[in-house]
């Protein structure tokens, strides 16, 4: 199952919705001049993160759906910020809100077989699997720095802070997807770690110019 095409398709889906988050910065970003944070970039992450961590859960990869539950809520705090959360109808709302509490609550309840499943996957060694879960948690921790960094502010912003931690994340789960063989994480990590470093010599060049 963890190599069928429909698995490859949902991972595929859900790094194309990532890309496309960056691919929109980027060239918002490049025609402002300076780093932006667009709606449609917390859309499209919040599209993308339940795909993926559907796509983590087929593959039976901690370390994906460690890194997406983290930023889920975050997600959802950003659109808040930029008045898309208080115009979507309750149900969906609702649904959106609950599902990780659902996820969680289906765990508990099958807490020996998701430790078998995900903690002793024979096909990723423990060092793997802690490499990639470190990975996946500093690459989500840039959210985490995201959402103390705007609350602060009092608006969405994505600082230099984030595209650092960024870039340093996507190089390790790029260096987990090679050494797992997972292309869904190498093609997705590859373009964006071009585009962290891109936002990175932009708002260098923004502080230059100040």
């Amino acid at each position: 199952m963890s190599n069928s095409i429909i698995t490859l398709s949902i991972g595929f889906l859900a790094q194309l919705l990532f890309s496309a988050r960056i691919l929109v910065q980027w060239i918002l970003s490049e025609r402002a001049k300076r780093v932006l944070s667009p709606t449609l970039f917390w859309v499209l992450s919040l599209l993308g993160s339940y795909l993926f961590f559907i796509y983590g859960w087929l593959r039976d990869d901690f370390a994906i759906i460690l890194g997406q539950f983290i930023s889920y809520y975050i997600y959802l705090e950003n659109l808040r910020m930029k008045g898309v959360w208080q115009r979507l109808p309750k149900v969906l709302s609702i649904v959106l809100l609950a599902t990780p509490i659902a996820v969680v609550a289906f765990v508990a309840g099958n807490a020996s077989e998701f430790v078998a499943r995900f903690l002793h996957n024979d096909d990723v060694a423990t060092w793997l699997l802690l490499f990639g879960s470190t990975g996946q948690v500093l690459f989500t921790l840039r959210f985490v720095y995201q959402w103390f960094y705007s609350r602060r502010k009092n608006e969405s912003r994505l600082p230099a802070g984030f595209w650092i931690i960024s870039l340093t994340g996507s190089l390790l789960i790029l260096t987990y997807g090679v050494i797992r063989a997972d292309i869904v994480l190498i093609v997705g990590q590859m373009f964006g770690a071009a585009a962290y470093s891109r936002n990175l010599w932009l708002i260098a060049h923004e502080v230059k110019n100040s």
